[in-house]
């Protein structure tokens, strides 16, 4: 069946958010689509029709970021097991937010936050945003199942992102952290689990 006006296929998809991350890195959100798009191997006008404008593009690389984290929380037996997927979503938080790609986006919204803030807008709702609000959707599952009572999800959303993140995103932003290895994530993200879980268990 023919795709639809605007659609193209995944394999092209990813190869210019891939490539507007890679330009955008090197010359911050002011990077031309021009270059964008030659370095995707595909003409302006394609990104264009897909996305539309520059913040949709950012929009999409954020979204794509954000995903990775949120897939845990819909992965089989998660709402029978909070703690044990509260872990995985903060392993992936911490793994994704101290990841140098990661960090690109969000330099790019800080630095964009001035001169383009439709662009570190996009950043901001299809990233971290979004990925609070779907942990506050499964917070309200598990209210709803009894096994935890959180009276406001969202804001126990942020406040487990705070307890996962807390210095690490700080410093990684700044460039001035150190790598996290596997054991201290998975030693992070237990403990930030098993305090949310004291805090909000019934």
């Amino acid at each position: 069946m023919a795709r639809l006006a605007g659609q193209i296929d995944v394999s092209k998809n990813e190869a210019i958010l891939d490539a507007a991350l890679d330009v955008m890195a090197e010359r911050g959100v002011g990077a031309s689509m021009e270059e964008i798009a030659r370095r995707a191997g595909v003409s302006k006008q394609t990104i264009y029709n897909h996305y539309g404008s520059k913040a949709e593009l950012a929009q999409a690389m954020s979204e794509r970021r954000a995903l990775e984290v949120v897939e845990v929380l819909e992965s089989p037996g998660a709402v029978e097991h909070p703690q044990q997927t509260l872990a995985a979503y903060a392993r992936l938080l911490l793994t994704v937010a101290i990841n140098p790609r990661s960090m690109t986006i969000y330099r790019m919204a800080m630095t964009a936050a001035s001169t383009m803030p439709d662009v570190a807008r996009a950043i901001y709702e299809a990233g971290p945003r979004a990925s609070r609000g779907r942990l506050a959707d499964y917070l309200r599952l598990e209210n709803a199942a009894g096994r935890l009572s959180c009276p406001d999800p969202l804001q126990a959303a942020q406040f487990f992102g705070g307890l996962v993140l807390g210095p690490y995103q700080t410093a990684a932003l700044l460039g001035v952290g150190a790598e996290l290895d596997e054991a201290e994530i998975e030693r992070v993200a237990e403990e930030a689990a098993q305090r949310f879980m004291r805090a909000y268990a019934v």
